[in-house]
């Protein structure tokens, strides 16, 4: 033992020079800890282990083994800090109650488009009517009814709104919306009663809104006047490769670019950032060479280098500065800042640099899939372009001949390997975060991405510098050519069988082990990486041991699904349950849409229902979900488990497992796995616990309850629950609001 952990040691101080890459992995596991806990600690836990890490850091700095266990401490427990300390400085007020009628006055903020009628509208909050200051959420999100297109960014506006805190995730281990919206502010959501009215309010704007709102009505006019030379789809996709706001673009357009892989090229990150920012690059490098004044007498890739910066800040701030965009600015603007030290660009170390900034500002984007999939594509693409760079300098040969043939084939090749590189690098993700792979990934980019570098992007940056000069319509026109011909390849791409797999959730472990595995094998650089994918490895091993609920129940009580005998899940779900049980389903890695699950009609449906409730067979177990009082006795006799929109009976059996309203409002949403003759009961409140977003202002944080483990007696060959007739649930069950 005492051999191996030497010949561990010595593999680790070969790597030294590797070293820093590991600062922000392990900057992000003390931030994922943080974010996986189910209770909140005392701050003063974190600032004590902080200062603790610290210490043993300062005093057993020398040494290897000392300072790479201190470094390792330190880092970690600096992560745990940051991301606790943004969560507490971040916070303000939520909308106390479920659904409050409230009058909203404040300064809108941002405007976006809706595919269908109406728009988005962040407000700023000066007042609402009812709630004093210390109740008041900073910020407020209403979709209206209608769209307006008077209506700017900036303008003071009075709406009368329904709004409801953010929700929380839909089932255990779902997306936590209520946890986004805590770090962006948002302390409420809903809808308009009527359109907005402008407002006076008597008070100076927020000096950070006065800019935001600056910059926001310039991304308007971007989007008014491009949306007049491009209407339709077509210019939907140019304001969103332009300002960064996809909310016009249709639910199929989106669907048919995520099935075929390109979705990436619709959010502005890494692919747009580096044409844009290049493109500058290039453009002063050539007209600077075109002065021999300076060129023979200045280093002209500096001066292009910081026309290069200032061109991708300005598309920075035009496209709306969203959290992918920020992460790409801070990457193409170390490498700028590598040229003007003589450095090399193109480093994993630039790519540290980027990731530590981002984490120690906002912890939270680590949780973010869009942080995740950028620099996991970015990690494994500068990794192999150091690997073949390496392998090319190692092997020098006589100067290469027929450029002319060769410099073509290696622009497709550096595609196709890219393309390959960045899709198993962000296949885990997706998977994870998705549950679906694309499986023609390629060949959708391999068809689209030369467009998109050749026409569209050259398009999107000529258009920028016409647009003061009223010129934009040839460019437009001109990237509207090259949109069409991507969204055609989305659309056929995404129709060839078998394009999209279906995966069931994974485990959180088994993502840990992928990732932690993929960032050994890229980071070192000697034999030591080979390491990574035995963990990989057993990462995929125990991929196929996730969560399959066998039964789920929605917060609200109103829906219901259990898994067949088929390993399929049927449901009770009215048309307003329909996004819930959409997220269920994908879950579950099943590609059926939550009409068709929810019908009663369909051969699948396990469900039995009548005018007093349903009944169904779930593992040997009877389910019950009354939805009169005369079927409520027998069911409580009867059946092993009750589902109740009401508050449990006293006369329920004591040996029925029982959820009823209460539970459901304290702990959210259930989700019911059979091992044998034990039951496992997980709540959202008992997996994510009690949080500073999942509480009220001021209310005390507590340790989450315990998910509890109920022993079931052996189902018994009873009759079904008097009152229930075997026939199918009335259409009205299926597809009421």
């Amino acid at each position: 033992m005492g051999q191996l952990f030497a010949a561990a040691l010595s593999a680790l101080e070969r790597e030294q020079d590797r070293w820093f890459l590991w600062a922000p992995v392990l900057l992000g596991c003390g931030i994922a800890t943080y974010f996986a806990l189910a209770f909140e600690p005392a701050p003063v836990v974190a600032g004590s282990a902080l200062m603790i890490a610290t210490i043993v850091r300062w005093r057993w700095r020398e040494g290897s083994t000392a300072a790479i266990a201190g470094g390792l401490l330190l880092c970690t427990v600096l992560g745990f800090a940051l991301a606790q300390g943004r969560a507490h400085f971040v916070a303000a007020p939520v909308i106390p109650s479920e659904r409050s009628t409230l009058a909203v006055t404040g300064w809108i903020e941002l405007i976006e488009p809706r595919e269908e009628r109406g728009q988005r509208v962040t407000i700023r909050v000066h007042e609402i009517a009812g709630l004093d200051a210390k109740r008041r959420p900073a910020r407020v999100r209403v979709r209206t009814l209608a769209t307006d297109p008077t209506l700017k960014a900036g303008d003071a506006v009075s709406i009368r709104a329904v709004l409801s805190p953010p929700a929380g995730p839909s089932l255990p281990g779902g997306y936590d919306f209520a946890r986004q919206a805590w770090f962006l502010g948002l302390g409420g959501v809903g809808y308009s009663l009527a359109a907005p009215q402008a407002a006076t309010i008597d008070a100076p704007m927020p000096w950070d809104l006065r800019a935001s709102a600056a910059f926001n009505r310039l991304r308007q006019t971007i989007a008014e006047r491009t949306t007049a030379v491009l209407p339709g789809e077509q210019g939907a996709i140019a304001v969103a490769l332009l300002t960064g706001e996809r909310g016009a673009i249709t639910q199929a357009t989106n669907a048919a670019y995520r099935d075929s892989g390109l979705i990436h090229i619709l959010s502005i990150s890494g692919l747009h950032m580096a044409i844009m920012a290049g493109a500058m690059f290039f453009t002063a490098r050539f007209l600077l060479s075109l002065i021999p004044a300076i060129a023979l007498r200045f280093d002209i890739r500096k001066w292009a280098a910081i026309a290069g910066a200032l061109g991708a800040l300005a598309y920075l701030t035009i496209s709306g500065a969203s959290p992918p965009a920020v992460r790409s600015f801070l990457m193409v603007l170390i490498m700028f800042i590598a040229i003007l030290l003589d450095r090399p660009a193109l480093a994993l170390r630039n790519v540290a640099l980027a990731a530590l900034a981002m984490l120690i500002v906002m912890p939270e984007s680590l949780i973010d899939v869009g942080f995740q999939m950028s620099f996991a594509a970015v990690v494994a693409l500068v990794a192999g372009y150091e690997a073949w760079r390496d392998r090319r300098n190692a092997d020098a040969r006589t100067p290469a001949t027929g450029w002319l043939w060769r410099a073509p084939l290696f622009f497709f090749a550096g595609i196709i390997a890219s393309t390959l590189i960045a899709s198993l690098a962000v296949a885990p993700i997706g998977i994870y975060h998705f549950h679906q792979s694309q499986q023609y990934a390629i060949l959708a980019n391999l068809l689209a991405v030369p467009a998109v570098n050749i026409l569209i992007m050259p398009a999107a940056l000529a258009t920028l510098l016409a647009l003061p000069l009223g010129l934009e319509a040839a460019p437009l026109n001109a990237m509207g050519l090259g949109i069409s011909f991507m969204t055609a390849v989305a659309y056929w791409v995404a129709a060839l069988p078998g394009s999209v797999i279906r995966v069931a959730a994974i485990p959180a472990g088994s993502f840990g082990l992928i990732i932690m595995g993929g960032a050994w094998l890229l980071l070192w650089r000697t034999r030591l990486r080979v390491w990574g994918l035995a963990a990989i490895a057993a990462g995929v091993a125990i991929t196929p041991f996730g969560p399959r609920p066998d039964i789920l129940v929605s917060r609200s009580g109103t829906l219901l699904a259990a898994r067949g005998e088929d390993g399929r899940l049927s449901a009770l779900a009215g048309r307003s349950d329909y996004f819930d049980l959409g997220r269920w389903l994908e879950r579950d890695g099943d590609g059926r849409t939550p009409a068709s699950v929810a019908d009663p009609a369909a051969g699948h449906a396990i469900f039995t229902c009548d005018s007093s409730g349903c009944i169904a067979r779930v593992r040997e177990r009877r389910l019950a979900a009354p939805r009169h009082p005369a079927a409520l006795r027998d069911d409580c006799e009867r059946a092993d488990i009750l589902v109740l929109r009401q508050s449990r009976p006293e006369a329920c059996a004591p040996s029925a497992l029982v959820i009823d309203a209460a539970a459901l409002r304290r702990d959210g949403a259930h989700a019911l796995t059979f091992r044998g003759a034990e039951t496992t009961i997980t709540t959202v409140a008992g997996l994510h616990g009690r949080r500073p977003w999942t509480l009220e202002p001021g209310a005390r944080i507590r340790e989450p309850p315990r998910t509890p483990l109920r022993r079931l007696p052996p189902p018994a060959d009873r009759r079904p629950p008097s009152g229930l007739l075997e026939v199918a649930a009335p259409e009205s069950e299926a597809s009421s609001d």
